[in-house]
C-alpha cells in the first residue's frame, strides 16, 4: 500500500520520527517550567532518611575538609624542610628560585592557552544552541504533520480504488515534505553530536585546567618561602635598612623624572651607591678582561647566566643582546616607540599579564631603587653596567632590596589583579594588571627589542 511504501522509500522510518520528537521535546522544556511544578511533600519516612542522608553527607564533607587541611600541612612541612637544607648555600638557593620562577612562568603559559581554548569551545557550544533553538519551529511543525499523517493514513488503493486522486494527492505531498524531513533530522543529528563532543572537550579543559591551578598555588607557595629565604640570608645589615628604605621614598618624593631618581638615588642612598659602585668596578673588571682574552669573553657572553654563586655579571649588558628573557608571560599590548595616545612615542613595552604573576629580572645587575613612584605603581630600576638600566614598573609587590645584586631569571616582583591603576593601565584601558618595561642607557630611553630571545618575543607577543 502507499502509505506503507513512501516512508520506507524515504528512508524516514518510525523510530527516526520518535527519536526526533524525544530530541524536541528536551530541547523545548526549560526550567521554568520546572520551577513552576508543585512537588508534594514526602511521606514522614522520607522525611527521616533525607535528614540522614544530609547529616551523613555533611559528615563526609568535613572529613573532606580535614583530609585537605592534613595535606596542606605535609605541603608546607616539606617546603620548609626544602628551604632550610638549602637556605645556607646561596648557590643552590639561587638556582632553585631561578628553576622554579621558569616552572611558574610556563605554568602560567599553559594556563592561559587552556583558558583560551576554554572560551572557544564555549562559544562554538553556546553557537550550536542558538542554531538548535532557531529550529524548534520548523521541528514541531513537521512533528505535527507527522502526528496528521499517523491518524489519518493515506488510503489502499486495492480496498477504495475510488480515492485514487486522493492517494496521488498524498504520494504527491510526502515526496515533497519527506527529503526535507530527513535533512534537518540529520542536520540536527550532525549539530547533536557536536555538542556532544564540545562538553567532553570542556569537561577535560576544566579539569586539566584545574589541576595546573593547584600545581601553580603550590609553586607560588614554595616560592614565596625561597624569597624570605634569600631575604633573610642577605638582611645583614639589618638596622640600617629601614633607614635606607625611608630615605629612597624620600628621594621618590623629590625627584622629577626617572633620571633624576636614578641620580639621586646613586649619590644621596648608602644603598644605591654600593650597588653603583659595584657596577662601577665590574665595568672595568670585564673591560681588562675582554681586552686580556677576547675569545674568551665572546665564549662567556653566549652563556652568561650559567653561574649560580656570581656576584657580578658575567658579561658586559651590551653583549647579552639577543639573550635576555623576558621578566613575565603575557600578551604584548604596546611596543617601544608606538603612538602613546598623548601625542608621544612609548619609551617602553606593555605587557598584560595574570593576576598575582611573578615578575623575574631579564639580566643581572644591582637594584638602584625598589618602592613606589607617582603613578608608576611599585617601581624597580636595576643597574646593569656601562650605563644602562632596566626599569619595571606597575608591580603590587617587590621582593628585593635597594643596593642588592640581582641574577636574571631571579625573581623581583609579584603582579597585583588590575584592581590598582597605573598610568600605563589607563593609557591602554585594560582590566588584567599591565607590566611596564624600559630599557635606558646614559639617561635616555632606547628600544629594548634587540636585547630579547626571539622565541621569548614570540611568546609574549602570541
Amino acid at each position: 500500500m502507499i502509505h506503507r511504501i513512501l516512508p520506507d522509500r524515504s528512508g524516514f522510518g518510525a523510530k527516526r520520527a520518535a527519536s526526533l520528537a524525544l530530541v524536541v521535546s528536551l530541547l523545548s522544556f526549560s526550567p521554568q517550567a520546572l520551577a513552576q511544578a508543585t512537588p508534594q511533600d514526602p511521606p514522614p519516612q522520607m522525611q527521616k532518611s533525607d535528614s540522614a542522608d544530609a547529616l551523613s553527607g555533611r559528615r563526609l564533607e568535613l572529613r573532606g575538609m580535614q583530609d585537605t587541611i592534613e595535606a596542606s600541612q605535609e605541603q608546607r612541612a616539606k617546603i620548609e624542610a626544602e628551604v632550610a637544607s638549602i637556605r645556607t648555600d646561596r648557590a643552590k638557593l639561587s638556582t632553585a628560585l631561578v628553576d622554579l620562577v621558569q616552572t611558574i612562568d610556563g605554568r602560567e603559559r599553559k594556563i592561559s592557552e587552556a583558558e583560551a581554548r576554554l572560551d572557544t569551545l564555549t562559544g562554538s557550544e553556546e553557537a550550536i544552541r542558538r542554531s538548535l533553538a532557531s529550529r524548534r519551529q520548523v521541528i514541531a511543525e513537521i512533528l505535527a504533520a507527522l502526528q496528521r499523517m499517523g491518524r489519518k493514513p493515506p488510503p489502499a488503493l486495492l480496498v477504495a480504488p475510488e480515492d485514487m486522486l486522493a492517494a496521488i494527492r498524498t504520494s504527491m505531498m510526502l515526496g515533497s515534505v519527506l527529503p526535507e524531513m530527513r535533512a534537518e533530522t540529520e542536520a540536527l543529528a550532525s549539530d547533536l553530536s557536536d555538542l556532544l563532543q564540545l562538553r567532553r572537550s570542556i569537561a577535560t579543559e576544566r579539569d586539566s585546567l584545574a589541576g595546573d591551578v593547584e600545581k601553580l598555588g603550590v609553586d607560588r607557595q614554595r616560592l614565596a618561602a625561597l624569597i624570605d629565604a634569600r631575604q633573610s640570608a642577605l638582611a645583614a645589615a639589618e638596622e640600617a635598612l629601614g633607614a635606607e628604605n625611608a630615605r629612597a621614598a624620600e628621594l621618590a618624593k623629590q625627584a622629577a623624572s626617572l633620571k633624576d631618581l636614578i641620580a639621586r638615588m646613586e649619590t644621596e642612598n648608602a644603598a644605591a651607591a654600593r650597588g653603583a659602585e659595584a657596577a662601577r668596578k665590574s665595568d672595568e673588571a670585564q673591560k681588562a678582561a675582554q681586552a686580556a682574552v677576547p675569545e674568551a669573553q665572546r665564549k662567556l657572553a653566549m652563556a652568561p647566566f650559567k653561574d649560580p654563586a656570581r656576584l657580578a655579571p658575567a658579561s658586559a649588558f651590551a653583549d647579552t643582546k639577543g639573550l635576555l628573557p623576558l621578566p613575565v608571560a603575557g600578551s604584548l599590548q604596546r611596543g617601544f616607540g608606538a603612538p602613546d595616545g598623548f601625542g608621544g612615542a612609548e619609551k617602553g613595552m606593555l605587557i598584560a599579564t595574570r593576576p598575582q604573576a611573578v615578575v623575574a629580572s631579564p639580566c643581572d645587575g644591582w637594584a638602584a631603587y625598589a618602592g613606589p613612584y607617582r603613578t608608576y605603581g611599585q617601581l624597580l630600576i636595576i643597574n646593569a653596567g656601562q650605563g644602562y638600566y632596566i626599569i619595571l614598573a606597575g608591580m603590587d609587590r617587590i621582593n628585593v632590596n635597594v643596593g642588592q645584586f640581582i641574577l636574571a631569571g631571579e625573581p623581583v616582583a609579584v603582579m597585583g589583579d588590575g584592581s590598582a591603576k597605573t598610568a600605563a593601565a589607563i593609557a591602554i584601558g585594560a582590566a588584567q594588571p599591565i607590566l611596564y618595561i624600559e630599557f635606558r642607557k646614559d639617561g635616555a630611553a632606547i628600544d629594548p627589542g634587540p636585547w630579547w630571545a626571539k622565541p621569548e618575543l614570540q611568546k609574549v607577543r602570541g
